[in-house]
């Protein structure tokens, strides 16, 4: 029996999670993940990547209010709102992930400016509304019409429990679901099934796996410390998991209806054709 075990969201993009006993899916991705995102001063996305310190910024859900804190800065931090509201004059900026380049909002200058004194340098957080729509890639997109969030290209990601545990098997020191950031976490089945699914029910609601997912450097982040601690787990799964020159660890998903998910779903799993 595969059964769904955590859900994560990560309503600002590199920041951290938030571990969620029910979520809503929508078709960009879960309610709130990736909707806000770190820009620089020309628009770019900051990423753990390049700025691993970001995993030091804590995100919580606070009735209306999503609420920001650093784990260095106690007794401080900042919230906006979960569903902010913005006018027609209001100025639109571009915020840019790898090539695509998405009408988006500053939030607030004042949340802007606390982000740029604790990582001093001058950023801004941008919000992506309703009525941007960031496509997927179409070689792996189920329609046209399908749609992401800030993310680095799919609106969901799903990795089995025992595909961590076979890695962690496999290394000196275990290591986190959190170095992978995934929406879906299971149990049960055997080791990289996820990478076989294609159409899937989560509950009610229904999915289809797309391609495998490419792992890059920021799985070497310790999202507890903020830095990159080595060459893993990268070095092993290099060993083994590997779709041409690149390594691979969990798969993408697009989710192909609306609905409501909570840990403890069971999921099932349906032939190509289905």
């Amino acid at each position: 029996m595969l059964q769904l075990s955590e859900i994560w969201i990560y309503p600002i993009k590199s920041l951290g999670g938030i571990s969620l006993d029910a979520a809503t899916v929508l078709h960009r991705g879960l309610e709130h993940d990736r909707r806000w995102m770190l820009v620089d001063e020309e628009g770019v996305f900051l990423s753990q990547r390049t700025t691993p310190k970001l995993a030091l910024f804590n995100t919580a859900i606070n009735g209306d209010y999503l609420q920001i804190t650093h784990k260095s800065h106690e007794g401080e931090g900042v919230e906006v709102p979960l569903f902010p509201k913005f006018n027609l004059d209001d100025e639109k900026l571009t915020a840019v992930v790898w090539e695509d380049s998405i009408e988006s909002y500053e939030v607030d200058t004042t949340v802007s400016e606390w982000f740029s004194t604790i990582l001093n340098r001058k950023v801004r957080l941008v919000y992506m509304p309703e009525d941007s729509a960031r496509k997927v890639d179409p070689k792996f997109a189920l329609t046209a019409n399908d749609i992401t969030s800030f993310s680095d290209g799919y609106p969901y990601l799903i990795i089995g429990q025992l595909s961590l545990d076979d890695l962690n098997a496999r290394m000196s020191a275990p290591i986190t679901i959190k170095r992978f950031r995934p929406n879906f976490v299971f149990t049960g089945g055997t080791a990289y099934q996820e990478e076989t699914f294609k159409h899937f029910k989560i509950g009610s609601v229904s999915f289809f796996g797309t391609n495998a997912c490419e792992r890059c450097v920021l799985t070497t982040v310790d999202p507890e410390k903020g830095v990159i601690l080595g060459k893993e787990p990268l070095f092993t799964l290099s060993k083994y998991k590997r779709s041409g020159k690149n390594v691979i660890f969990g798969q993408n998903v697009i989710a192909k209806e609306l609905g409501n998910i909570l840990v403890g779903d069971i999921i099932t799993l349906f032939s190509n054709n289905e």
